[in-house]
């Protein structure tokens, strides 16, 4: 891939993001109670650290989990949780050692349907649903990977001039408007919450005399 993203909205590590599927899928699982661009810088960061220009799978896999989590814990760290995060990191890689080869780019390679390729991104260690489908439209709105009913199977995110994940994120303004929607989310979640939370009783009072 030779891809230009602003995920990171720092060169060097979107750079990497646009020309490395693994480093893709990296910055999506770190993408997790942070912001985003600390998220996706992520994956250049923890590779300058290992002293390449891209991830391997292998070479992460093969690591001393100590070692790694160490590394992702350098200042400035990789990420607000880096020991468990740095775990994380590796199961995935693991995973794609196991099944792909360690070749990040073959979990999406050959699908013929969008729904084919959201069960192989579940299929991945961190990925859950929700993660899968922004993942998915992020390969389809930006990576040109777009099998037949891929905006289908991302569900909510796919959908094309909409900003609710990192899919739709191509420059400062584009991050902005998606902020504003996790916050609005955020607010209504919590707006929710409390409206079907029981109010408590009042204690009895207690007739003196």
């Amino acid at each position: 891939m030779d891809i230009t993203m602003r995920l990171a909205q720092q060169p060097e590590a979107d750079e990497l993001l646009g020309r490395s599927p693994l480093a893709a899928l990296v910055g999506m699982l770190l993408d997790q109670q942070v912001p985003m661009e600390w998220a996706f810088s992520g994956p250049y960061t923890i590779a300058r650290r290992m002293g390449a220009d891209d991830l391997d799978a292998h070479a992460i896999a093969a690591r001393d989990p100590e070692a790694f989590a160490a590394l992702l814990s350098e200042k400035p760290a990789v990420h607000r949780y880096p020991g468990s995060m740095a775990k994380r990191v590796q199961q995935l890689c693991a995973y794609l050692v196991e099944h792909y080869d360690g070749d990040a780019e073959a979990v999406w390679r050959d699908v013929r349907t969008g729904d084919e390729l959201l069960e192989r991104l579940k299929e991945l260690p961190g990925f859950g649903e929700q993660k899968a489908q922004i993942f998915l439209a992020l390969l389809g709105k930006q990576l040109g990977v777009r099998p037949e009913g891929w905006r289908e199977a991302a569900g909510g995110y796919g959908p094309a001039n909409v900003y609710r994940s990192a899919a739709d994120i191509t420059g400062p303004e584009s991050l902005a408007k998606v902020r504003a929607h996790k916050q609005e989310m955020k607010a209504a979640a919590k707006a929710a919450k409390t409206a079907h939370t029981p109010k408590a009783e009042p204690p009895a009072r207690t007739r003196k005399g």
